[in-house]
């Protein structure tokens, strides 16, 4: 027992770095500086004062990071949701990946011409700088809500490449570990990982959806549990199967998402918080692994800058543009979805991929990767809402709703729907009364601005409102677009 108290000053010390962490966000929305460049700025800087605190293996750091984006990329998967993701599951899909590979092209010959990297580490650069990030995409947004395709898009985007960069730089270091590249095996392992990480994802999820459903458990703080274990589980079934465990669990979340299930609204609370807590850890131990005084060694803070500039004001809006140019979008939308492809948490996971590779100066890699990250946390996460505003691009701020009225069914309510309502559809600026929906729909609340207002025949319905609305089971026609498709959409 002679531990306690010096254990008693570790939970104190983690517990006021986790309150520290936390409050972090309301310093975040004074500064308007992203959150994540915070964590990862400052545990770098708390590494080079007490030494210390960067004791972690690289192998550890990689454990608790993967399992930290495993739980981000499913929720952000059910954040997204499978109507959504559909509406632009084409192109989510080819950006995701066609704009992985272009991206990663492009900036390994900036990194090979213009920075005198040999080719196989500017490949590497390259490959670990391609994916957007979700932790930072996500935390970015935050309160934020983007209508339309743009935001599936860009959400989608930073969901989808993860899986397709982390898949192409392991397939990458195991061709090259003989000391050359064999471009033919690293497809081969490339496409086998993405065909079983999209299968393991897909039937997992569906298997996933099913048990959510039927199978009953004693207390309900199980549920939510319950789907983590099982998405962690696929994870490892499809790393298992050498497939790709990040792409099987954003594919399950997606499938997840909109379907209606016990307990359903208290498990994607519990994921949200779980995801934010999990973007946390991944940035801090990732900075913990960052020497801020070697950024001047080899003159990697100036090598980072300069591929953080290309990269931002001319690989990603000449190359993915080129890639997103089919995709039907306004031209603000694209100028907005181009500019909003942030770097984060992956490509530092990825340069911790390189420190054991063998390839040099494995340190000088890392800072530049580093570099880049927060050069494009810092100064692109910082203008995302500028940007959308000069581009037009809609983005309303979700406001907290702390206070609820919840009403529990024992069995599962088939008629009931929750809608809200979209700008230029059928019900914005009509009367209940007038508004063609049957005799058999009953609309029973209008929330709006987050108060219930008394429904009458004559209560005039408004873009934003949330409407709840009985619906007859037998009958076959949905009032769901006279509420949330725009007549011009």
């Amino acid at each position: 027992m002679a531990d306690v108290e010096p254990f008693g000053v570790v939970v104190l010390i983690v517990s006021l770095a986790a309150l520290a962490a936390v409050f972090s966000n309301r310093i975040s929305a004074w500064l308007r500086i992203p959150a994540p460049v915070i964590f990862l700025v400052c545990a770098a800087a708390a590494s080079d004062l007490v030494p210390s605190l960067g004791g972690l293996s690289t192998t550890s750091v990689q454990r608790i990071v993967t399992v930290a984006l495993a739980v981000v990329l499913f929720d952000g998967g059910m954040h997204i949701g499978w109507k959504r993701f559909r509406s632009a599951a084409g192109s989510v899909v080819w950006t995701g990946v066609a704009g992985t590979f272009v991206t990663a092209a492009a900036i390994a010959v900036a990194a090979h011409v213009v920075c005198g990297f040999d080719w196989q580490i500017a490949l590497v650069i390259g490959t670990a700088l391609s994916p957007t990030d979700p932790a930072v995409v996500f935390s970015v947004l935050g309160r934020r809500e983007i209508t339309g395709r743009t935001g599936v898009i860009l959400e989608g985007e930073s969901g989808a490449n993860d899986p397709v960069g982390i898949a192409l730089m392991v397939s990458l270091l195991a061709a090259g570990s003989g000391g050359g590249i064999d471009f033919g095996g690293v497809a081969v392992d490339f496409l086998l990982q993405m065909v079983i990480g999209g299968a393991v994802g897909f039937f997992g999820g569906k298997l996933l959806v099913i048990v959510m459903r039927h199978v009953q458990l004693p207390n309900e703080g199980l549920y939510a549990l319950r789907t983590l274990a099982m998405a962690l589980a696929l994870y490892g079934i499809a790393t298992v199967a050498h497939g790709s465990g990040f792409l099987a669990v954003f594919v399950a979340g997606i499938l997840v998402g909109d379907e209606r299930a016990p307990y359903k609204a208290e498990i994607k609370r519990f994921h949200a918080s779980l995801a934010s807590i999990a973007e946390i850890v991944a940035f801090v131990v990732l900075g913990l692994t960052v020497n801020l005084g070697s950024l001047a060694d080899g003159g990697a803070w100036l090598i980072g800058l300069v591929l953080a500039v290309l990269l931002a004001f001319v690989i990603r809006p000449l190359f993915v543009g080129l890639v997103l140019w089919p995709v039907r979008l306004r031209f603000g939308e694209r100028v907005f979805v181009l500019f909003s492809g942030l770097k984060g948490a992956v490509p530092i996971l990825l340069g911790t991929f390189v420190l054991g590779a063998g390839l040099g100066d494995t340190t000088l890699i890392y800072d530049v990767i580093f570099v880049v990250v927060a050069f494009s946390v810092l100064v692109q996460g910082s203008l995302v809402p500028t940007v959308a505003r000069w581009c037009g691009v809609p983005m309303r701020e979700v406001e907290l709703t702390p206070w609820g009225l919840g009403v529990r069914f024992r069995e599962r309510p088939e008629g009931l729907r929750r809608l809200r309502v979209a700008s230029g559809a059928a019900a914005d600026g009509r009367a209940i009364e007038d508004l063609d929906i049957g005799e058999t729909v009953w609309i029973s609340m209008v929330i709006r601005d987050a108060q219930p207002l008394h429904v009458r025949p004559s209560t005039v319905i408004q873009a934003g409102d949330e409407v709840l609305v009985l619906v007859d089971p037998e009958q076959s026609r949905d009032p769901g677009p006279v509420f949330t498709v725009p007549l011009n959409g």
